[in-house]
């Protein structure tokens, strides 16, 4: 018998509870890490506004200093955000960014020393509750313009903060901001100095991180509690972007890596590959979301690829008949796709031209359409209270129907610029710009 939506998703949060010592009631209620309770980019129990403006539905709007594209999470009262900010102190033994030589995209490496800052905010009000400086240090590489140096989003168990900055180090907080423990894990050589950008996975007390860059990239899983090295693996893999996935099936937890070479799934206990499966196109940064006994995997860059895994493989299932069925078309480059209930939504490289596809069978529900006021995404869909908000980064968000047909239900338009994927909690959506970080719920 074909259990029900409803037992997948009590089965989930049940796995979750196991893995973090929280009530499902409480991981449901939260956004606790990227992508949401499942790191699908859904919230089971928000009901966020439809409609809003600068003028209507803004709870709160605060700035935020410097820069960063990682995501606010959400745990009880408080929001937690990560951000770089430039002091303008230079070293005068580097050079300055005007007598470095050439490199694409006018990328340069700085001079000046950045904090690299966590901040905790209050939900309600968005007042500052607190605020940490990790680390202020020269950064020893740039990046591209749309990136920054807080891109990774940082996650919680409810008792412990775990921040990570790549090459600026791994830090841990309790919820009141005392710094517990901290890790410099070394540098990352970003191919062409793009930036660094993935987040870590928490799951049963350890913290994985993957180094996916252009001289040894790793993957790395710590003791959460005490920030101990438990194993580390080297991986053959040039410059990716793409969070991990973590969670139990077959009889074994794994811990699902996306890449040019191979998406790769490694035990959490000991790091031995359990299966892989090559397919994908170069720069992977989408991160790989679950349904059942599926993992879907996607790439957009010079190329497009999706692949359906089943996560009861093992061994090398590349180009075999394992793999249930797969995709050459309309898959994204940056953003990461949205799982909804047997609905695959993900737009075309940073474009905004939506696919819906039937998770279990890669149907087509809707395909390869053009949505209307958005031109170029970097934000992940999310979704709640059967709708689907899709961010452009022209400041509008569409909210959309989760139906078989493209049904717009309102166009949302802010004064800001929209990296950040949005978080979802409660009656509130919270959205991450340029210069702002708003709290959208509905006028009491």
């Amino acid at each position: 018998m074909k259990p029900s939506a409803a037992s997948v998703i009590a089965f989930v949060l049940c796995l979750t509870t196991q893995l973090h010592g929280q009530s499902p009631d409480e991981l449901a209620k939260n956004w606790h890490q990227w992508r949401g309770p499942e790191a699908n980019g859904v919230s089971r129990t928000a009901t966020p506004p439809i409609e809003w403006s600068e003028e209507k539905n803004i709870q709160w709007k605060v700035p935020l200093d410097g820069q960063g594209t990682s995501t606010p999470i959400i745990w009880g009262n408080k929001v937690f955000v990560l951000t770089a900010i430039n002091t303008g102190k230079v070293d005068p033994s580097l050079p300055k960014p005007e007598d470095q030589p050439k490199r694409i995209f006018g990328i340069t490496h700085p001079n000046t020393s950045f904090e690299f800052v966590v901040l905790c905010l209050d939900r309600e009000t968005g007042k500052e509750l607190w605020r940490r400086i990790a680390v202020e240090k020269v950064p020893h590489e740039g990046h591209h313009n749309d990136a920054d140096f807080a891109s990774g989003s940082p996650t919680t168990d409810g008792e412990r903060l775990y921040c990570w900055f790549g090459s600026a180090g791994l830090y841990c907080y309790d919820l009141d901001g005392r710094k517990l423990w901290e890790r410099d894990l070394g540098k990352a050589y970003m191919g062409a100095s793009l930036g660094e950008g993935s987040s870590p996975a928490l799951y049963e007390g350890k913290l994985v991180i993957v180094r996916d860059h252009a001289r040894q990239s790793t993957i790395e899983v710590l003791d959460a509690k005490s920030g101990e090295t438990l194993w580390k693996k080297d991986r053959e893999e040039p410059n990716t972007w793409a969070t991990p996935r973590v969670l139990q099936h077959s009889g074994k937890t794994q811990v699902i890596t996306s890449g040019e070479n191979f998406v790769r799934s490694y035990d959490l206990n000991d790091g031995e590959i359990i299966w892989q499966c090559g397919g994908l196109s170069s720069n992977a940064i989408p991160c790989p979301v679950v349904e059942g006994d599926v993992v879907y995997c996607m790439s957009g860059y010079e190329g497009y690829s999706l692949l359906a895994i089943p996560l009861s493989a093992t061994g090398d299932i590349t180009g075999s008949e394992k793999i249930l069925w797969s995709k050459d078309e309309g898959t994204p480059y940056i953003p990461s796709p949205l799982l909804y209930d047997g609905f695959l939504y993900f737009n075309q490289s940073n474009q905004a031209i939506l696919t819906v596809l039937d998770a279990k069978t890669g149907d087509e529900i809707i395909d390869r359409t053009r949505l209307s006021s958005i031109s170029n995404i970097y934000a992940s869909p999310v979704g709640a209270d059967g709708r689907v908000y899709v961010t452009g980064r022209n400041g509008t968000t569409l909210v959309l129907e989760r139906s078989k047909e493209l049904n717009i239900l309102a166009t949302n338009e802010l004064d800001e610029r929209f990296d950040s994927s949005p978080a979802l909690a409660g009656n509130q959506l919270f959205l991450r710009g340029g210069k702002y970080l708003y709290c959208i719920a509905e006028a009491k």
